[in-house]
């Protein structure tokens, strides 16, 4: 099936370099797995009013939400083949194609807040991971953030111990494998698209997402339990076929960036909302009952997973984990 969509991928990625008349405006294809009403999806619907303004329809943006393209281990692939031109993968999606160093941002914990974040994302070092992504055949133009996960499972998790022999859904990322593994649990890869039947059919007991996430996506009616952990974080890198961007005209491409730029600031600034707003939703619904960690449990759950970052330094090294902890320090203070 996957060489069957990537061979259709090809056929599309020729149809798209054909000849266009003069006055056809230029398409973007931004394709995502999550739904609209989550910060990524409004940060897409944001820049395709921006780019379709600023270039005066000279581009079109044609955003295909919720998988409706590809699945997760598709897109990248499509991305890189010309088949689509823009994405916003997950930090974690970049590990299996051989960029390793943006697994960093899984590692448990390492992240306080959105301040700290931003101290990355926006400084030398958010810059000089997204240089890594050019060999690839794509170029990274934003960091776009979702928010901070949360555990859920049909059954409360309070303690490390909690966790012990529960199949969870993760993202490819051997962040998250080693992350599940330490606290006793079986991790188990599946596209996002397919996490709602799996929790409902228990193929998995359990997952860890944003608030909104779990609520667009209906979790919380499959799920008894939901605890509030933070983390982990989700972020996404707004990434475009290399060559298709680089020819596009100069000032086509200086409209579409700034359009990116204002759209980013915009989704950035969504994402602690609907955050807030999902989880006020999924309290509404009474389907999850929330719970809180007293501050004993949540040392012992950071206690558990400080194995993780042993483990992830043997793949990206310890001196990018120090950098990553260097640029975070003080960040809040």
């Amino acid at each position: 099936m996957r060489k069957l969509v990537l061979a259709a991928a090809s056929v599309v990625a020729i149809a798209f370099a054909g000849p266009a008349a003069a006055d056809d405006p230029i398409v973007i294809k931004f394709s995502h797995v999550v739904a609209t009403n989550t910060p990524k999806g409004q940060a897409a619907e944001k820049f395709k009013e921006l780019a379709e303004k600023y270039t005066g329809g000279k581009v079109k943006v044609e955003v295909y939400p919720n998988s409706q393209l590809y699945k997760d281990k598709e897109e990248l692939e499509a991305l890189q083949l010309g088949a689509v031109q823009m994405l916003a993968p997950s930090n974690s999606k970049f590990g299996p194609i051989g960029v390793k160093e943006f697994e960093v941002f899984d590692l448990p914990y390492i992240l306080p807040d959105l301040a700290t974040l931003r101290k990355v994302t926006d400084g030398p070092l958010g810059a000089k991971l997204l240089k890594l992504l050019e060999p690839k055949g794509m170029i990274g133009l934003a960091y776009w953030d979702n928010g901070f996960k949360q555990m859920s499972a049909n059954k409360k998790l309070i303690e490390p111990a909690d966790y012990k022999g529960l199949k969870f859904r993760i993202q490819s990322s051997k962040v998250l494998e080693a992350q599940f593994r330490a606290l006793g649990a079986i991790p188990q890869v599946m596209a996002f698209s397919e996490v709602y039947q799996a929790l409902q059919t228990g193929v998995v007991d359990g997952q860890e997402n944003t608030w909104s996430n779990i609520y667009t996506q209906k979790m919380h009616e499959v799920q008894k339990y939901i605890t509030t952990t933070n983390h982990g974080y989700i972020g996404y890198i707004v990434v475009v076929n290399k060559k298709f961007w680089e020819g596009l005209p100069p000032d086509i491409r200086e409209q579409c960036d700034k359009a990116m730029k204002e759209a980013t600031a915009y989704g950035n600034g969504q994402s602690q909302k609907e955050n807030d707003d999902a989880l006020a939703e999924i309290k509404k619904t009474g389907k999850s009952e929330i719970l809180t960690l007293t501050a004993e449990q949540d040392s012992a759950m950071r206690k558990a997973m400080e194995p993780v970052y042993k483990d992830v330094a043997k793949r990206v090294g310890q001196g990018l984990i120090d950098e990553f902890v260097k640029e975070t320090k003080g960040a809040t203070n």
